[in-house]
């Protein structure tokens, strides 16, 4: 398993080791004493699998009370997944990181609490898993637009308008949202 630094350090891209033959493949994709080599020492308390289609996204998501790290991964199709720091003390505040996860890359990426998550399908249709720090508490849960001028994603749109949820739809700007620290 290699844990590749990304721009913004407490956020790592996660390649693991896939053996594969004629029949299929194997890997592990959580370990934890690999994990704590890494400087990860995780407690994961809840398991999370979603099912979306082309177009949808989702985010950006965050709990601002009982923050959540997410390890999270593609196990069908494939998603531009994005962290965004929302940490106010971080010299990376506002900065995010994207990356292309896809059941046949198998990259996972770990989100670390303090940051928003969200997510944008690529595929006709994606299945997307990952594994939680804290426990989901919807009365905590924050949403910052997704198109908030102030991140400038580069979401890569394959649409003008992405299929979007009412909690996504009623997003706030970063400038306006609850923040971190």
């Amino acid at each position: 398993m290699r844990f590749l630094p990304t721009e913004i350090p407490e956020v790592l891209l996660i390649e693991p080791q896939v053996f594969g033959d004629s029949r299929g493949f194997f890997m592990e994709t959580w370990h934890a004493a690999k994990f704590v080599s890494a400087g990860l020492d995780l407690g994961f308390v809840q398991d999370n699998h979603s099912k979306s289609v082309q177009g949808t996204l989702r985010g950006i998501h965050y709990q601002i009370e009982k923050p959540q790290g997410k390890l999270v991964r593609v196990i069908s199709g494939e998603v531009f997944d994005v962290a965004v720091d929302l940490r106010k003390s971080s010299p990376t505040f506002g900065r995010w990181i994207g990356d292309i996860l896809s059941a046949e890359n198998k990259k996972m990426l770990w989100v670390p609490p303090g940051f928003g998550h969200g997510f944008y399908v690529l595929s006709p249709e994606a299945e997307f898993v990952y594994k939680c720090t804290e426990l989901y508490a919807p009365e905590h849960e924050r949403c910052i637009r997704w198109d908030d001028p102030e991140l400038g994603i580069a979401w890569p749109l394959l649409a003008l308008a992405p299929l979007l949820s009412a909690k996504d739809l009623a997003g706030i700007s970063l400038a306006a949202a609850e923040l971190y620290p």
